[in-house]
């Protein structure tokens, strides 16, 4: 069922998100231990910092699963519906200056 609000409503695949971030934290792990051993240090640190940023995104992961069903719905739960208070602005009808000859 599509309501048009899809970008408003979307929810993540946070299990999948899951098992990426720990194949991303494991190659990060590997990077850094591997460009350290054979010298490298720039690479080594590239890679600590990419460690270091699937570690938080592991970690708000986590946080968002743990916060249960408004951020993991089942598939028995069906999308949010578009909110219907939502009224654009009023802007008030073009009328185009007034024409002023000398």
């Amino acid at each position: 069922m599509r309501t048009g609000s899809e970008p408003s409503t979307a929810r993540s695949a946070l299990r999948m998100r899951l098992w990426l971030s720990l194949w991303g934290l494991a190659w990060a792990i590997f990077g850094t231990a591997a460009f350290a051993l054979v010298g490298r240090p720039g690479w080594a640190a590239a890679c600590g910092v990419l460690w270091l940023v699937v570690t938080v995104d592991l970690s708000l992961i986590l946080k968002h699963i743990r916060q249960g069903p408004h951020y993991q719905p089942g598939r028995d739960i069906p999308p949010y519906p578009p909110p219907d208070h939502h009224v654009p602005p009023y802007r008030p009808p073009y009328r185009p200056p007034e024409h002023r000859h000398p």
